[in-house]
């Protein structure tokens, strides 16, 4: 048959019953020695052992089924499963770098990729510095002759700025600087980095991956031409997937095509709803018109998840909270990605650039609930939210 589309490969992809007595979904390999009948067998294992189970720390069956769905998602060539989003950044990022060395960082990035380069490659003589993600033509202007990696995150973290990935990531490319996007909010269905000239793609796979909130789990996914320096890095640092984990990632893929598709929809109702309300300055929602890089999302994206922005009215914390304190159905929590809504108020450091306001944001994840149940949650909360202003 043809070569199948997206939606049947996450069903299929990962699963070969037949080599667990026909069992269709992989089972669980918990694992921390693998044994061998000789020396020799051993040996030859260990020789090649990106492609043999030689000890658990280096994978089992089961992360290797969850790595090859993923790949091939994210449509990269390999792909090595780790313990978190955070992980799956310092695996990527360490494996370019050595001390004396520069990286960039778009200033709207993961907060804890931020704290990796202010408190621990500082530490060890890399300098990083920050740029204007929506400036595709000025980023050039930031590399420097020891400027070794670039890191890019779209949309944005908190505000949802759409960056022209093609455009950043080809003048990097250009300059010989390796291009490591976080991908998570597209989880790799709505967004292809490879096509866009991406070099290392990384996941909080705890988000949309797992889907259900109940595991930790990362994912980062190269092409041939960087996967031996990137496997290294992770390997070196201890860093892997627990089969458990795993499993529960590569379950939740089974069901992500459907999740997806309902998180979209979901969430372009409320956020729609929002968009309406009096006590919302601006929703920031790629989707939207208004949103920065909206014609780079239409243009690059097939879809949006259920994660948005809000910026509020100006109002005294105390409205944040009485709005959030209020909701029945919206968790108080961080993450994202699983099959419940979430509501998080939200503060961001900018070095480059200014964050939206000057009334304060809030960031809400729209689950799999009926939005009109999650409408009616949001109308008692912002009625709170104004009793308290």
């Amino acid at each position: 048959m043809s070569e199948p589309k997206q939606n049947t490969r996450l069903v299929h992809d990962g699963s070969h019953p037949e080599d667990n007595y026909g069992v269709v979904n992989p089972p669980v390999f918990r694992a921390s020695t693998v044994s061998f009948q000789t020396v020799a067998a051993q040996a030859e294992a260990r020789a090649d052992a990106d492609n043999n189970f030689v000890y658990g720390r280096r994978g089992t069956p089961t992360s290797s089924a969850f790595e090859e769905a993923v790949a091939n998602l994210e449509g990269g060539d390999k792909t090595i499963a780790v313990g978190s989003g955070l992980a799956a950044i310092a695996s990527a990022m360490l494996a370019f770098v050595s001390a004396g060395d520069h990286v960039l960082v778009c200033d709207n990035g993961y907060s804890p990729t931020r704290n990796l380069s202010e408190n621990f490659l500082k530490r060890f003589g890399v300098e990083t510095s920050y740029y204007d993600p929506m400036d595709s033509t000025g980023v050039k202007n930031h590399f420097r002759p020891n400027s070794k990696a670039i890191y890019l995150e779209a949309p944005g973290s908190h505000t949802f700025e759409v960056m022209d990935v093609g455009a950043i990531a080809g003048a990097a490319r250009d300059a010989g600087i390796k291009v490591v996007m976080d991908n998570t909010w597209s989880a790799g269905y709505f967004f292809k980095p490879f096509d866009f000239g991406v070099d290392v793609a990384v996941q909080a796979a705890t988000k949309y991956h797992v889907g259900h909130s109940d595991a930790m789990l990362g994912a980062v996914t190269v092409t041939k031409e960087d996967q031996e320096v990137v496997f290294a890095s992770a390997r070196q640092l201890g860093h892997h997937a627990a089969p458990d984990d795993a499993y529960l990632g590569l379950r939740g893929m089974r069901t992500m095509s459907v999740r997806m598709d309902r998180h979209e929809t979901n969430a372009l109702k409320v956020a729609e709803w929002l968009a309406g309300r009096a006590e919302v300055d601006q929703v920031l929602h790629p989707a939207f018109k208004n949103c920065p890089g909206h014609e780079n999302w239409k243009r690059d994206f097939s879809g949006s998840c259920g994660l948005f922005g809000v910026v509020m009215k100006e109002a005294p914390v105390e409205a944040v909270h009485a709005l959030i304190d209020t909701l029945e159905l919206f968790g108080l929590g961080g993450s994202w990605g699983g099959y419940e809504s979430l509501v998080l108020p939200t503060n961001v450091t900018r070095t480059a650039t200014t964050a939206p306001g000057p009334g304060p944001l809030v960031r809400f994840h729209i689950g799999l609930e009926d939005p009109d149940d999650l409408i009616e949650d949001l109308g008692a909360g912002l009625d709170a939210f104004s009793a308290a202003c």
